[in-house]
């Protein structure tokens, strides 16, 4: 079977077989009266002419909706059977159900168009050589290789925000961070950012100035979240503490036997006080007398407090912990403990050492905030380290791992931490063919005079722009120490004292700034035992060249450069080495 005009070719199309299929056989014209009706195959072949046309007519349309792009498939299809059709054409059109009319009515030249897509596709890739895939085991059905944006629900889709951080000279940056990033994510990009030295003591601090409250945030806690409970006022501060997890490598000297109960027998070793504050069966108790400020009012009370992990708890009659005697303070669950900044001035504390127990729901107001004293840092440490370790447990020792164990699986080849400790730095004497440490301090105390010597000589002809014209060596011994991180500066006493205090109270932990009381002098404030000291570095001459020294003159220093790296690794008449030295970062 043929039609004028209509190649063989379309007639072999899998478009006119399946139409073909689909074409009702029970449908027969309708016989007229007295007229006997026509056979079964002339009927067929009726409707197969009035089918064929009317697909000529769609697959017409189609091809040139394929080429505009512009009409919609069901418009083509709607057009196509409206068009007229040619003269000298008979056909007889069948009667359709109801259900026919409405499969009639839709795109039916959609399969074709697809199967046409599919063809040429399949002639392209046919047509380009064999590329073995390397990685077939990406490439199967269980493990995609590639996930496209749209094949992840909506709700796993990592939203993103930008946070400003300040830093402490009072520089902003704003970071794009994702929803689901950690303090610690957010510490470490911005020490990349700010081309710092990552020794895992960087930390970021939530501050509010207009409660006077501040605390730093867990490795573990989520950026974002934080965020959404502080107020319009509140910020992020990016700041060095040392003291973060001091804990867990001496917790002996943070808390006093008196201030401690157990509810089982303790050997009172380090492992064994670990166990009992990360043991979640186990039942520690922190106890001892603090200043609680009443809600509501102004007056400040001495109560008898226990700190347990139900909550804070204070005694309504003397040190009685029965139950019918205790009442709750506050819980552990939805709040966090913070610093007082300024309590006497703005909340007329009794003491310097205070602290705030805040609920997360509480933005602005100081009505449903917890204050407390205590007499002294150390206490005042040792309230909120047990606060800490009885909300989170585990998760924070699991946060002090983390850094060591990143350490252990760094190459020995990559980059060394540049921080500065006491086993980090060693005397060594160069004079010879060959290197060689120096153990005995005297000896190498000299050595270090010598090297000053040496240096001052070859310093002479050096400018600190570079130029030939010679330097005077005063003048370059008293610039030279303003280029060190450890260096603040024209501060106060009080303002370096805060310093060391943001920064952890640990052992070690020093600044060098002018002294307020002698031009030409320096000071070392040095922070021991959790109690600050400062050390006057006074200026001394010898043979007509200006030294400093820190014991009288015993032992004198060509500049501070020289003297901070020999207190490094002497004690001296220090308390201590020196160990961690207080930094400040432009954002």
């Amino acid at each position: 079977m043929a039609l004028a005009g209509c190649p063989d070719s379309f007639l072999q199309h899998p478009y006119y077989q399946d139409k073909v299929e689909q074409t009702p056989r029970s449908q027969q014209a309708p016989a007229g009266p007295g007229l006997p009706a026509p056979p079964d195959r002339l009927v067929n072949r009726q409707e197969d002419d009035v089918d064929l046309e009317a697909l000529v007519n769609d697959m017409n349309a189609s091809l040139e909706s394929m080429q505009s792009d512009t009409v919609p498939l069901l418009q083509n299809g709607q057009h196509a059977r409206s068009q007229p059709r040619a003269s000298g054409t008979r056909s007889v059109q069948p009667q359709a159900s109801p259900r026919q009319r409405v499969q009639r009515s839709q795109p039916v030249h959609i399969l074709a168009v697809r199967r046409l897509q599919e063809e040429d596709q399949q002639f392209r890739t046919s047509s380009l050589p064999a590329i073995p895939n390397p990685f077939p085991e990406l490439c199967g059905p269980g493990s995609p290789p590639v996930l496209t944006p749209g094949s992840l629900p909506p709700s796993q889709a990592a939203a993103k925000q930008d946070v400003k951080v300040f830093s402490e000279d009072g520089t902003s940056k704003v970071v794009e961070i994702l929803a689901d990033m950690t303090a610690r994510d957010l510490c470490q990009l911005l020490v990349y950012k700010s081309h710092c030295v990552d020794d895992n003591s960087w930390t970021l601090v939530e501050h509010h100035p207009h409660l006077g409250l501040e605390r730093c945030l867990e490795d573990h806690e989520l950026v974002v979240q934080v965020e959404s409970t502080m107020a319009s006022e509140s910020k992020f501060l990016f700041r060095k503490n040392y003291a973060k997890y001091e804990f867990f490598k001496n917790p002996v000297n943070f808390f006093p036997e008196q201030m401690v109960t157990w509810c089982q027998q303790s050997n009172g070793s380090q492992s064994q006080l670990l166990q009992n504050f990360l043991n979640s069966s186990s039942c520690p108790e922190i106890q001892g007398f603090l200043h609680v400020k009443e809600l509501g009012k102004k007056s400040w009370k001495k109560l008898y407090v226990c700190l347990r992990r139900s909550g804070l708890y204070c005694s309504t009659k003397g040190t009685s912990k029965e139950p019918r005697h205790l009442q709750l303070l506050a819980d552990l669950e939805d709040s966090n403990i913070f610093y007082l900044i300024a309590g006497r001035k703005q909340y007329s504390a009794p003491t310097d050492y205070g602290l705030c127990i805040k609920p997360n729901k509480v933005r602005n107001e100081t009505k449903e905030l917890r204050l407390l004293c205590a007499e002294d840092e150390q206490t005042r440490t040792c309230w909120m380290t047990a606060f800490r370790l009885l909300k989170y447990g585990m998760l924070l020792y699991q946060n002090y791992r983390i850094p060591q164990q990143r350490k252990a699986l760094l190459s020995p080849f990559s980059t060394p931490v540049r921080s500065v400790s006491e086993n980090s730095l060693v005397a060594m004497d160069f004079s010879g063919q060959t290197g060689r440490v120096i153990e005995n301090p005297a000896e190498a105390q000299s050595a270090a005079l010598e090297e000053g010597h040496a240096w001052r000589k070859r310093s002479t002809r050096m400018n600190i722009l570079g130029s030939q014209s010679p330097l005077h060596p005063s003048t370059l011994s008293t610039v030279i120490h303003r280029t060190q991180h450890w260096f603040h500066g024209r501060i106060s006493r009080e303002e370096s004292h805060r310093i060391i205090k943001q920064q952890g109270l640990v052992d070690g932990l020093f600044l060098l700034r002018d002294s307020q009381s002698n031009p030409k002098a320096f000071v070392l404030t040095l922070c021991h035992h959790q109690k600050i000291k400062n050390f006057q570095i006074l200026p001394c001459e010898d043979d007509g060249q200006t030294f400093f020294s820190l014991d009288d003159g015993n032992t004198k220093f060509s500049d501070l450069i020289q003297l901070v790296d020999f207190y490094q690794l002497n004690k001296g008449v220090l308390p201590c080495k020196l160990k961690h030295h207080c930094i400040r970062v432009a954002l």
